[in-house]
């Protein structure tokens, strides 16, 4: 018999099925189905407001789905992925009913990629396509950019862990405050990056004028693939338009490509937000893949 069952946290021997399930499935797909977050919500132990489901068939894992209901506004999101060797039985259908059911019909579904078959499951839960999230990359090979040149006063420096932490989190609250996702980081998330293998304060910069953080950007490796990352880029909103978006966005392409010697660049950045993806394409950043978040009309 096929169930679902839902957890407030999945450790030990559970956690590393959750995980093998997840690292098969994105063999397959070409990438994971569940976020980052996602991941670190997984292994990071109970949470209040995340709940974690899991398709069985007795012993058997056949799928996993996360449900974060951390957001005070907005309905609760949501990934959910089946084993590669399972699909094709309903069991995506059977685990975005129990999502649908334990957000009391307010959902947010990620579809990481857009491929065919979330999408079509996405219309048979009810869900309509509410958000574009598109992955940029671009060359590093070749980079040739202007000296950045920040406003005058404003130096550029990196993240000290043990100092900078408070102050960086109230000003990424403020930069994202339109963001419901990045701006709501806490501190245990902050950490949660930090303890991450791949997590290097020199390629995290910080722009700051009288001690005061008015911009910054947090660059990430990922290793395996060959890839860096303009993870996060935040400018103050009392610092727009003295040309801080630009010249970090500089300086953490060159790290990536001097100091780390890797040949492309991707980011993640909201189709609708225009300026920032024209920024991006005057720097020679190009679409890559999108994902598409899908929601109830309630």
């Amino acid at each position: 018999m096929t169930e679902v069952e839902v957890l407030d946290e999945v450790s030990g021997d559970e956690l590393a099925l959750v995980e093998g399930l997840i690292e098969a499935a994105a063999r397959v797909d070409g990438q994971p189905a569940v976020s980052e977050q996602g991941r670190l919500l997984l292994r990071g132990g109970s949470r209040e407001g995340v709940r974690h489901l899991l398709l069985r068939r007795g012993g058997e894992l056949l799928g996993y789905a996360q449900l974060d209901g951390t957001d005070p506004v907005e309905p609760p999101s949501s990934e959910l992925v089946v084993h590669p060797d399972h699909r094709g039985h309903r069991h995506g259908m059977l685990l975005g009913q129990a999502l649908l059911t334990e957000s009391g019909q307010r959902l947010r579904l990620w579809a990481h990629g857009a491929h065919p078959p979330a999408r079509r499951l996405a219309r048979r839960l009810g869900l309509a396509e509410f958000r574009e999230l598109r992955q940029l990359r671009r060359p590093l090979t070749d980079l040739v950019l202007p000296d950045p040149t920040p406003a005058p006063g404003i130096t550029v420096r990196a993240f000290v862990p043990g100092r900078d932490e408070a102050a960086w989190l109230r000003l990424n609250a403020a930069a994202f405050a339109h963001h419901p996702e990045q701006g709501s980081l806490t501190r245990r998330d902050l950490e949660a990056r930090m303890a991450e293998p791949w997590f290097d304060p020199a390629g995290f910069f910080l722009a700051e004028r009288d001690g005061e953080l008015l911009g910054f950007h947090w660059t990430k490796v990922h290793a395996a693939e060959g890839l860096g990352e303009v993870y996060v880029l935040g400018v103050a909103p009392d610092a727009q338009g003295l040309g801080l978006g630009r010249a970090l966005t500089t300086i953490g392409l060159r790290h990536l490509a001097d100091d780390r010697g890797l040949a492309t660049a991707m980011l993640y950045v909201d189709a609708d937000n225009t300026a920032a993806v024209r920024v991006y394409e005057s720097l020679g950043f190009t679409t890559y893949e999108t994902d598409v978040m899908y929601r109830t009309e309630t």
